[in-house]
């Protein structure tokens, strides 16, 4: 039994944010159900490669795991119509569309709680249902950037940077989207009543300017790049080595701080008092030393110290990581399609000890279960197109 069983979400969202909500939320078993169009283009949908024999690219492989898949051409009042229908079942909602296009398709909210009372509907936009900016597109960079964040990241002599990984999109946008529909839940069990939840990538990410965003609100001076403990100002930072790999430092506390001053062979600084008097002398001669030996050799040097010193490791390092594997986080999904056959994907981060994430299928091609889906709500064949085409 997952701990989700019960749960039943119909997801009309796209790209990574609410796809990505909605696969935590059917990996601790939730039955989530996708909906989309046959004619419109899903970058993260279409972004290869394809799996050969599974009809669905990796991405789409992953991020339709444990769900179940349908089309329906919203702009056609027959199929809006179906949507009131499952929702009587379906009664969690997500959406991602601009504000204002589910209420064109007469399937906003308060259309919806009419039919269905205990509806919770989760929108997830970019800057939310209300601000002058609530009608704009964008992605990670833009919310990341309006944010303040950017202005303090990067390196003085370069700018802002980029990580390859999408901030906004999933550690906001899908996190705070999986926090506001279980909140929801557990008011409805309290109170009978579902309600709306409006969550806003640019909104989740002002709070990532953390403790500086905090002390700057109380007065501090803004943050600066490369001037902050947290952002390359002191020796918190990363440091190549001899074979151009790289080693993290988060040698914040004076016990780890001091355990790296004798890794590195330092140890009359391990006190720390040189960092008060010169610490650009500090940053410079660590430099000098970790440009003395392999990232591997760093490695295995580190780990007899309690220093918080880490190795960056490629994507393909961190798959077949130990510690990485033994935690679950890279299983084998079997793919529906390819009877016998497993495909490797990206595992679910939430470990509860009585009732943990389960993985038992890999995403289905885009629309799969569109006939067995209506058939159940009694329509016919031919209706069935009229409603997906």
């Amino acid at each position: 039994m997952g701990a989700l069983d019960g749960l039943k979400i119909l997801d009309f969202s796209t790209l990574l944010p609410g796809p990505y909500a909605t696969l935590l939320l059917a990996d601790l078993g939730a039955e989530v159900l996708k909906v989309s169009s046959r004619d419109k283009y899903d970058l993260v949908v279409h972004w290869p490669p394809e799996i050969e024999g599974s009809g669905t690219t990796a991405a789409a492989a992953w991020l339709g795991r444990n769900k179940k898949t349908i089309f329906l051409n919203l702009k056609k009042p027959s199929a809006v119509e179906a949507v009131k229908r499952l929702i009587l079942e379906y009664d969690i909602l997500v959406e991602q569309f601009r504000p204002g296009v589910m209420a064109k398709l007469g399937l906003d909210y308060e259309t919806l709680r009419g039919v269905n009372p205990r509806l919770i509907y989760c929108s997830l936009t970019g800057y939310g249902q209300t601000g002058p900016l609530s009608p704009r597109a964008g992605h990670d960079i833009n919310y990341m950037s309006r944010s303040g964040v950017m202005a303090s990241a990067g390196r003085k002599a370069t700018g802002p940077v980029l990580t390859n990984m999408q901030v906004a999109d999933v550690a906001v946008g899908s996190m705070n989207s999986v926090v506001g529909i279980l909140a929801a839940v557990h008011h409805r069990d309290v109170t009978g009543r579902g309600q709306y939840i409006d969550v806003a990538m640019l909104d989740g990410m002002v709070p990532f300017n953390s403790m500086d965003g905090a002390c700057f609100l109380a007065g501090a001076p803004a943050p600066e790049r490369e001037s902050q403990m947290l952002n390359g100002g002191e020796v918190y930072d990363f440091y190549e080595t001899s074979d151009g790999g790289y080693m993290s430092v988060g040698s914040l506390e004076p016990k780890f701080f001091a355990d790296l001053c004798r890794g590195l062979g330092r140890p009359e600084w391990a006190d720390g008092r040189i960092l008060e008097t010169d610490l650009p002398l500090v940053k410079e001669t660590f430099r000098d030393i970790f440009r003395t030996k392999s990232r591997d050799e760093w490695t295995e040097l580190f780990s007899h110290y309690d220093a918080c010193v880490e190795p960056v490791l490629t994507l393909a390092e961190a798959a077949a990581d130990a510690h990485i594997n033994a935690r679950g986080l890279v299983p084998d999904v079997p793919l529906p399609l390819a009877e016998g056959r497993t495909v490797r994907q990206l595992g679910c981060p939430i470990k509860l000890s009585d009732c943990p994430a389960a993985y038992r299928h890999a995403g289905y091609p885009e629309g799969w279960h569109t006939e067995a889906v209506l058939t159940g709500l009694g329509y016919t064949a031919e209706e069935i197109r009229d409603l997906s085409e």
